[in-house]
């Protein structure tokens, strides 16, 4: 339970939001950046931006990490 409120804490998203957002590329699940500015999918490791606590989920708005 701890880890689910830092988790909303640091990313100001709902946890149960978090539970149902997917890639739109792969439709894995995304997982929160550990400084808490985006959701990254860790099957294609593209990165959506959280802009003003709300998850950009496009891909025209994605980077993708090395």
């Amino acid at each position: 339970v701890a880890k689910i409120l830092q988790t909303e804490a640091t990313v100001g998203i709902d946890p149960e939001l978090l539970k149902i957002l997917a890639c739109p590329s792969c439709k894995t699940p995304v997982l929160p950046v550990r400084d808490g500015t985006g959701l990254k999918c860790k099957q294609c490791n593209r990165v959506y931006p959280i802009k003003d606590d709300i998850p950009v989920m496009l891909l025209d708005e994605a980077t993708i990490e090395a």
